[in-house]
């Protein structure tokens, strides 16, 4: 197909986590529960989508890397923090595709194959890919990599497909690969104490390797609330802050993507930032043709 070939440089927009409910739940300290106002992120994702949609050239999609609300499947306000931020995202421009990655408050921390199937039937696929000018997207459900055991036989066809989909980018098939999941492999560095905010030691490694074996670029998470990330051999490992609730020192934002020929370059700006001044012209230089 005509996406499958290398057009020359483009950029993307990466939000993470707007997770409509979070910011009440974290400042009442109740996180399992409570969310029951989200105003401030509707507010936050509105002025997201606002900024997103002034930018001149338009990126080529927008993606949501995990967490779009707050509610656990089974919980109370999920059918209405659901309804609000899709209200919210119609308001993206019809010329910029919306994609959506699962995180864990939108599958459950211990997915079943109800609780996908319901995240399929709102959102879309819970693992897919596509190209956007020779480039391919990854995009996977990374709580399958956290705890799979209520659901092995998903997380095994998952397995199966990313195989079969590194091993295009193996091949060399495609000018870079770039895999978009929820829960980061690593924060800083590949060895890393395991805690909440990143995969187990044991699968961090395996899959970096599978990884950086197939030449992945790059991979983009959420799920911090705030900006980190490292290098393991070639692969970058990008964490993205949050358009909703921050856990750090960040600002609500954004990540502006840039994939020249030869790299993937990348930048954080808070939402003020760039609705007041949009891309830096460095990187609206990298983006006219050499």
């Amino acid at each position: 197909s005509v996406e499958r070939e290398w057009k020359g440089p483009f950029y993307f927009i990466q939000g993470a986590d707007p997770q409509f409910g979070l910011m009440k739940a974290w400042s009442t300290g109740d996180c399992d529960n409570g969310g029951d106002e989200w105003g401030q992120e509707i507010r936050l994702t509105e002025q997201a989508v606002q900024a997103i949609n002034k930018l001149n050239p338009k990126p080529k999609f927008f993606v949501l890397c995990g967490d779009l609300i707050h509610a656990m499947p089974g919980t109370p306000w999920r059918k209405e923090q659901t309804k609000d931020l899709q209200r919210v995202l119609k308001a993206v421009d019809g010329e910029i595709p919306l994609v959506f990655v699962s995180g864990n408050h939108d599958v459950g921390n211990i997915p079943t194959p109800e609780t996908i199937a319901e995240f399929q039937q709102t959102w879309g696929d819970d693992y897919f890919s596509f190209w956007v000018g020779g480039v391919l997207f990854l995009v996977l459900n990374s709580q399958f990599l956290f705890d799979a055991s209520r659901c092995p036989a998903l997380k095994q066809a998952q397995d199966q497909w990313l195989d079969q989909q590194l091993s295009v980018a193996r091949r060399r098939a495609c000018r870079h690969a770039i895999v978009f999941q929820h829960i980061p492999l690593f924060l800083q560095s590949i060895d890393e104490e395991d805690d909440y905010f990143n995969l187990t030691t044991s699968v961090r490694k395996e899959m970096a390797d599978k990884f950086a074996r197939a030449g992945v670029k790059a991979v983009f998470s959420g799920h911090y609330h705030r900006n980190a990330g490292g290098t393991y051999q070639n692969l970058d490992m990008v964490v993205s802050s949050a358009i909703g609730c921050q856990l750090g020192r960040d600002s609500h934002g954004l990540r502006v993507v840039v994939v020249t020929a030869e790299n993937i370059v990348h930048r954080y700006y808070s939402l003020d930032e760039l609705s007041e001044k949009g891309i830096d012209d460095d990187l609206l230089d990298l983006m006219k043709e050499k």
